[in-house]
């Protein structure tokens, strides 16, 4: 997994809000919250923190091209450290960022009439790109766009919350068919031998969750401020690219449980009695920025993470700012109704080179959260992924493994394993399971899980799947008897834009993988991996590939339009019937070994 798997989940809250594409956002240093003019679209350009829009160059006369092909150009050929692509029509031009003026003009020197794809590109240096929200503001003063009407929390988060549940699962029914028949007869146009399978390819519909109201156990919200100036802790109703930095509270939405509505109620009493000042978007200025919350809802047990923007604070500031959370979470008045039982805090604010989550700090109760699963209990740290319903995953673990159908002799592969959920789940039917994941407490989260639970027979690795998918096979081959056959399973539950094309390449080209189970949140953007386990094999995709066999779809998500879809694709029984390379180095290395001994 190329990306950090700390949530997979559709989120509602917009809490770190992006100018544009940039890499970061520009700060000031004013403390007293006041609201900074809008209408100067390039000012964030003179602050004092870092935006690669300042080193960015257009490349032009590129035809077609696809985004990764052409990163590839730039990061592997031609060795060029770039930050960010961005190309909206990905034809004919791209504009690329970097980090410092070397690298720009480094980039420049060397794409500036070099051929690629029997093309000579040009390449110029290009204008920063306007900040979007005052250009936005500036577009509406001047009266070029009418202002649109704000939408309303429960519009913004949950669209379908005033439509009968059975409606609503008869609408998403509707389009999961719609777009699993779209992928079908694309995946007809790119793969002849594909068409005997999908004759056969059955979807079961989608299963209704178990709670409906009040299931969501994870929940980010910001800090900002409502539509009378009034400090809240809610949801975001609109983007800032659209011109909206409006907050809204959320003691009305029936997803959330009332831990988390109470979590927001009283952390935004602590924001506005607090001298520091809630985040503002418009000029970054503030301090408080958003809140995770946590809750178990087998344990009533309540983690809160604070997020705060310390960009414009000193060191004496950001101690006082923590012992203020610490102080007022801990007060007896605070626990009349619920209880903060795990206290952090977390500095947001532009990510290092190479930072994939922003770091977290703990100050007071436990350190973790535990919650229940398929009968097995399951430690929860601050940035480590779990299912947001967690009676919705029962519900999808078990069609999971009713579709994987393991034995006995099963070694079952899971990629991007998080806290060893579905692994633990698979692994009283199994052999043997593998896990990789790349957010190290996450998999300390998973070994913690499997000693709790007394499960003996699974092995987790933290690092980047691409990297471990290959390995955790030949392990598999070489914890197998000789001579006698395998039966690995894979099963995938990747961040919300799927796997990486890497990876990919590595579950197509491990001709032992008979059968992937790949459980989605965001099944349109998971239709690029459908298409690419499924399509011929290539020069990219070595390895027979995976047909789509059975679909069966779960709403973790009621009142919103998400639905999780689960896959179960096989490789075509006449292709697996030959020993893959894997199997003949296992079989030699064990004869040899045998031979020695």
């Amino acid at each position: 997994m190329s990306v950090a798997a700390v949530d997979k989940q559709p989120e509602h809250s917009e809490s770190i809000a992006e100018i544009g594409e940039k890499e970061s956002q520009p700060v000031e240093t004013a403390t007293d919250g006041a609201e900074p003019k809008a209408g100067n679209e390039f000012e964030y350009l003179e602050r004092n923190e870092f935006t690669s829009e300042i080193y960015k160059i257009e490349v032009k006369n590129m035809g077609y091209f696809g985004i990764g092909e052409f990163k590839k150009l730039l990061k592997n050929t031609l060795k060029l450290d770039m930050t960010k692509i961005k190309s909206p029509t990905r034809k004919e031009y791209a504009f690329v960022c970097f980090r410092s003026q070397a690298d720009q003009e480094r980039a420049l020197e060397t794409l500036n009439g070099y051929k690629w794809k029997g093309r000579i590109l040009k390449a110029l240096a290009a204008k920063a790109s306007a900040d979007p929200l005052h250009k936005r503001r500036g577009e509406a003063n001047d009266g070029d766009v009418k202002p649109k009407r704000q939408r309303t929390a429960v519009e913004a988060t949950c669209p379908l919350a005033e439509m009968p549940y059975e409606q609503q699962l008869e609408q998403k029914t509707e389009e999961m068919s719609a777009l699993l028949k779209k992928y079908t007869q694309e995946l007809r146009r790119l793969n002849a031998d594909a068409k005997p399978h999908l004759d056969k390819f059955q979807f079961k519909g989608v299963l209704p969750s178990p709670t409906v109201d009040g299931y969501r156990n994870k929940n980010e919200f910001t800090v900002g401020k409502n539509g009378e100036g009034e400090i809240v802790v809610g949801f975001r109703l609109g983007s800032y690219s659209d011109g909206s930095v409006e907050v809204a509270e959320v003691q009305e939405l029936p997803h959330l449980p009332s831990q988390a509505k109470w979590a927001a109620q009283s952390f935004q009493q602590l924001v506005r009695q607090s001298k520091f000042q809630p985040f503002n978007p418009v000029g970054n200025v503030g301090h408080f920025r958003q809140l995770m919350v946590r809750c178990s809802t087998a344990t009533g047990e309540l983690m809160l993470v604070a997020g705060i923007y310390s960009s414009n604070l000193n060191e004496a500031e950001l101690l006082e700012l923590q012992q203020e959370l610490k102080t007022f979470y801990e007060q007896p008045e605070q626990n009349e109704t619920h209880k903060c039982t795990s206290l952090y805090y977390q500095d947001v604010k532009h990510r290092e080179a190479g930072q994939m989550v922003n770091p977290v700090t703990h100050l007071s109760g436990s350190t973790h959260i535990t919650d229940t699963i398929q009968g097995l209990q399951f430690r929860i740290s601050p940035l480590a992924f779990f299912q947001i319903n967690t009676a919705g995953a029962d519900v999808l673990y078990q069609q999971a493994i009713d579709l994987a159908a393991p034995n006995k002799e099963t070694i079952m592969l899971d990629i991007c394993c998080g806290t060893g959920t579905i692994a633990l789940a698979f692994a009283k039917h199994c052999k043997q399971v593998l896990g990789v994941e790349i957010v190290p407490d996450a998999i300390k989260d998973a070994e913690h899980n499997a000693e709790t639970n007394d499960i003996k027979n699974c092995k987790f690795f933290a690092g980047n799947a691409d990297d471990y998918i290959k390995s955790m096979v030949r392990e598999a081959l070489y914890a197998q008897e000789p001579g006698k056959p395998i039966d690995l399973i894979a099963v995938v539950d990747p961040p919300r834009a799927g796997l990486h094309t890497r990876s990919i390449a590595a579950i197509r080209s491990a001709g032992d993988i008979k059968r992937l189970v790949y459980v989605s949140c965001n099944p349109n953007s998971a239709k690029r991996n459908f298409i690419e386990l499924a399509r011929p094999e290539s020069k990219q995709y070595k390895g027979e590939p995976f047909y789509p066999k059975t679909a069966v779809a779960v709403d973790m998500f009621p009142h919103t339009t998400h639905t999780e879809l689960v896959i179960l694709f096989e490789r075509d029984s006449k292709a697996t019937q030959t020993e893959s390379v894997e199997q003949k180095a296992t079989k030699e290395c064990n004869e040899a070994s045998t031979t020695t001994a």
